[in-house]
């Protein structure tokens, strides 16, 4: 389908499903048509362009040019010269802005409801919150309005919006994604974040975004290697003072364990909700209240109450009691909650409550559906979010939560849940290496590239100039030799991604890769 054609599409589905409190910047079908016939002449020039006319839709707490940031406050709102880094690589790889969407505001809260703009309902259950604070961006993708939602996550914002509208949330590791641009909710732990209807889009999309930034808390690059290939171990919700999740959640969650076919063990998560309540319940608040918390004592009419009432409470926190909270988060890290396995499997979120609840108890019901992800940012971790089934006449999400720079780990186990590979790893690094013969796999030297993390990338196939010739030796294998195009053939190949480093976690619990 053309950009063109995508656009047009796009405006026939926003009449159908007529849902505007997804949105709160929209942009005219002109302005898109004459931006997407541009991708279209640029595709049929031969330029290379990854998301050629694919929709996104962003978060209204991300800076697009020309376009109003308001983070859900229409006070608050201004208008910014520049767009936000991570929104403009993926125009540059031939995306399309439809508009900003809905969010709770100052990307408070994880319900959908705290805006001016309207409570974003459930896509699939309108009776349902949509989950926050990413809900407009969550929404229109499930809807099927955007191919790409721009969300942000602090708390779990580009998660739990997914489990509740059956789509693919990536959460990537902390300064992976620059946040410039970003109103901030907590500085230190925000994270520019991909929703797609697909685990592949997602990942593609993600992967355009990341790269350095001139933000001060973007990465400088992967601390250890992101490519693995060794059959990941997991680790499952055990024991813990978690919120008790319905009987048909629990059910939900079991039945996505046993479709992993990995070897899981149960964890105990104590140590990771107790990191999780510091999040709102501790003095790391203070970093919403150093965000936007001028302009919350300045007390505008449209401020949310919950939001003003979170952020209004952390203006007299005492800075022991901040140096105290994050003391408490390096004993959690140092706990080795993930000691032996490679990622941990959840429940995204405990339930998914009604519009009518969160009215009813707008703190309590949105503390509760942090259970599982407040601590994920806390602990400099990454997460996927993708279908897990269903519960409760609804879609139940689950999430795989890796160490940090292991977001392909979380990929490769979230895709056996989705049934998707993606051939290309994310971070994309590491070194290509093309082998022949007793290294292809299912041969008898394949091990020596999946015993040091090689990941098989795709199958290739040389010019016809080459030959094989027997060496022998236990086991005899074949080489390569250069013949010229008068007796060569052309050889098929497979292209193997080697990780630029070392394990870093070689431990009894974790063996070198």
């Amino acid at each position: 389908m053309s950009a063109t054609e995508r656009v047009r599409a796009a405006y026939a589905r926003l009449s159908e499903v007529d849902r505007p409190e997804v949105w709160i910047t929209l942009r005219a079908e002109a302005d898109l048509l004459a931006e997407a016939k541009e991708v279209d002449r640029r595709v049929e020039g031969g330029e290379r362009l990854p998301l050629a006319g694919l929709l996104v839709a962003v978060k209204d707490n991300v800076d697009v040019a020309g376009l109003p940031t308001t983070a859900g406050c229409p006070s608050f709102a201004y208008r910014p010269e520049r767009t936000a880094p991570a929104v403009a690589r993926l125009v540059d790889a031939g995306a399309l802005v439809l508009g900003k969407t809905n969010l709770d505001q100052f990307a408070t809260g994880l319900v959908g409801t705290r805006s001016p703009y309207g409570a974003v309902r459930s896509a699939l259950l309108p009776d349902r919150v949509s989950g926050g604070s990413s809900s407009g961006s969550a929404v229109a993708v499930a809807l099927g309005v955007a191919d790409i939602g721009v969300g942000t996550d602090t708390a779990g914002s580009g998660r739990v919006p997914a489990a509740f509208n059956g789509i693919v949330g990536i959460k990537p590791t902390l300064g992976l994604v620059p946040t410039t641009g970003v109103v901030p909710a907590c500085r230190s732990y925000d994270a520019v974040t991909a929703f797609a209807a697909t685990l592949d889009l997602a990942q593609r999309a993600i992967a355009v975004m990341t790269g350095p930034g001139d933000d001060p808390a973007a990465a400088p690059g992967p601390r250890r290697p992101p490519v693995r290939g060794r059959r990941p171990r997991g680790g499952r919700a055990g024991r813990g003072r978690a919120r008790a999740a319905e009987p048909a959640a629990r059910a939900a969650f079991a039945a996505a364990a046993d479709r992993l076919g990995l070897p899981l063990r149960e964890v105990d998560i104590s140590p990771l909700l107790d990191a999780a309540a510091l999040l709102y319940d501790g003095a790391l608040v203070a970093e919403r209240y150093q965000a936007v918390g001028e302009f919350i004592d300045g007390g505008a009419p449209d401020l949310d109450p919950s939001v003003r009432a979170i952020i209004g409470a952390a203006r007299d926190l005492p800075a022991h009691a901040l140096a105290a909270d994050l003391a408490r988060l390096d004993a959690v890290k140092a706990a080795g909650v993930l000691d032996g396995c490679d990622a941990l499997l959840l429940p995204t979120a405990p339930e998914h409550p009604a519009l009518a609840a969160v009215a009813a108890d707008p703190i309590g019901v949105n503390r509760g559906l942090g259970t599982y992800t407040n601590f994920v940012n806390l602990l400099d971790l990454c997460a996927v979010a993708v279908p897990g089934g269903t519960a409760d006449g609804g879609p139940f999400g689950v999430s795989v939560v890796a160490r940090a720079f292991d977001d392909q780990v979380a990929i490769d186990v979230a895709a056996r849940l989705t049934g998707e590979q993606a051939a290309d790893p994310y971070p994309d690094t590491g070194t290509d290496l093309v082998v022949f013969g007793a290294h292809l796999r299912g041969q008898p030297l394949n091990h020596q590239l999946t015993a040091v993390g090689a990941r098989f990338t795709g199958a290739v196939r040389t010019a016809p100039e080459y030959r094989m010739v027997l060496i022998p030796g236990p086991p005899a294998k074949p080489g390569v030799v250069h013949t010229g195009p008068v007796d060569g053939v052309a050889l098929p190949g497979e292209r193997w991604r080697l990780s630029p480093l070392p394990s870093a976690r070689s431990s009894p619990h974790c063996p070198s890769r």
